[in-house]
């Protein structure tokens, strides 16, 4: 069984003048165990040696993807699962999408880790085009997009929860000039063939367990919502077991995201 984990950690788990979250971040990963690490919001970690210094800490393989304009994100991967192909998506993502290839019992298993943008809606749709044409030219059927997609769930209404946010958050979540919420860049994964994995493996369960914001820590552009996602193909879809918010413990206090994870029907080729 592989285990799979997406988490914004804010800030690389550092806040300017607050507390040094790090700490807790690598506690909670090690407690989950993931085999498949992808992390987003990775301040600092491009410099100083920090990436490799969390990666060891946790005994996992790092691949990291500069941002030419936000904050660094990153794939991690844990022995024995063996990365076949490595790299960043060179394509000009506000924050940055990081591409890792391992081999699995079933063949390769195409690993995509991205933020997308969190001011746009029309920004955040033509990033998604570059990870679908991604998606496009994996090396085999199984593929996951793993991250912080920053944009809601077409099959929900949104409405009344919008509306009670401050209008500088709200605009992020409208189409530009009219108050149509904004849900293209999941579509777009939707109707590219792509399976949104919680909503996959927790039929019937309230729409509450798969929010991933705000926690404890704070989050006042967020008004209880689903922004981090795992989509896998069809075939890897299929191989789904269970996905879940993780919620206990210091979860609530090390990011303004929880933490998401999946155990996948795969074994380590």
């Amino acid at each position: 069984m592989l285990r799979v984990m997406t988490w914004n950690i804010r800030t690389g788990g550092r806040d300017r003048g607050g507390p040094d979250r790090l700490d807790r971040v690598v506690g909670i990963v090690a407690g989950q165990a993931p085999d498949v690490l992808a992390l987003q919001e990775l301040r600092g970690f491009d410099r100083g040696g920090l990436m490799a210094e969390v990666a060891g800490r946790l005994g996992m393989a790092p691949q990291l993807a500069r941002s030419c304009l936000g904050q660094p994100v990153a794939v991690l991967v844990r022995p024995p699962l063996r990365v076949v192909a490595a790299g960043a998506l060179r394509r000009p993502f506000h924050h940055a999408a990081a591409r890792v290839v391992v081999a699995t019992s079933a063949g390769p298993l195409t690993v995509l880790g991205t933020h997308l943008y969190p001011y746009s809606g029309g920004r955040r749709r033509v990033e998604v085009d570059w990870l679908v044409a991604a998606v496009r030219r994996a090396q085999g059927p199984l593929t996951l997009v793993a991250g912080d997609l920053n944009s809601l769930d077409p099959t929900v209404d949104h409405t009344a929860r919008l509306a009670g946010m401050p209008a500088l958050y709200r605009r992020r979540h409208l189409r530009r000039g009219s108050d149509t919420v904004d849900t293209r860049a999941v579509a777009r994964l939707l109707g590219a063939g792509l399976v949104d994995l919680w909503p996959s493996t927790a039929a019937g369960a309230p729409e509450a367990d798969g929010l991933t914001v705000p926690t404890r820590f704070g989050g006042a552009e967020f008004a209880g919502m689903r922004l981090d996602y795992l989509f896998g193909s069809a075939p890897v879809a299929a191989r789904a077991r269970s996905v879940r918010v993780v919620r206990d413990g210091d979860a609530g206090a090390a990011s303004d995201h929880y933490p998401l994870v999946a155990e996948l029907d795969l074994d380590p080729a």
